[in-house]
C-alpha cells in the first residue's frame, strides 16, 4: 500500500508563497501520476494540478502562472507563489496506482490527510 503525508501549509500573506511536501512511503515503486487537491470551506475538492510519472504538469486555470509542481523519487512539490485569499484550502495529495505493475494493490487511489493553506489579506 501507499501512505501520503502533506506538510509545509501554513498562514501567509497574500503575494507571499509557500511550498507544499508530499513524502510517499510504502509501494512508492506501483505509483504513477500524483495530483494536488484542495477543498475550501464550503466547497467541493478540486484539481490543483497533477503531474505524470514522466513529468508533465498540469493546472487548473487560476494557478497557472503561480503554482508549479514537481516530483522527485517519493516526493511531489507543490510551489506556490502570488498567493491570494482564494487560495485558502486545506491541499491533499494525491497518487494513482499503476495496477499492472502492483496488481496486489486493494486501492485504485491514495490520498493524504491534508495540510491547512491560510491566505490572509
Amino acid at each position: 500500500q501507499v501512505r501520503l503525508v502533506e506538510t509545509g501549509g501554513g498562514l501567509v500573506q497574500a503575494g507571499g508563497s509557500l511550498r507544499l511536501s508530499c513524502a510517499a512511503s510504502g509501494d512508492t515503486i506501483c505509483i504513477s501520476d500524483m495530483a494536488w487537491y484542495r477543498q475550501a470551506p464550503g466547497k467541493e475538492r478540486d484539481l490543483v494540478a497533477s503531474i505524470s510519472s514522466g513529468g508533465t504538469p498540469s493546472y487548473m486555470d487560476s494557478a497557472k502562472g503561480r503554482f508549479t509542481v514537481s516530483r522527485a523519487g517519493n516526493m511531489l512539490t507543490l510551489q506556490m507563489n502570488d498567493l491570494k485569499s482564494e487560495d485558502t484550502a486545506v491541499y491533499y495529495c494525491n497518487a494513482y496506482p499503476n495496477l499492472d505493475r502492483c496488481p496486489d494493490l486493494i486501492a485504485d487511489e491514495y490520498w493524504g490527510r491534508g495540510t491547512q493553506v491560510t491566505v490572509s489579506s
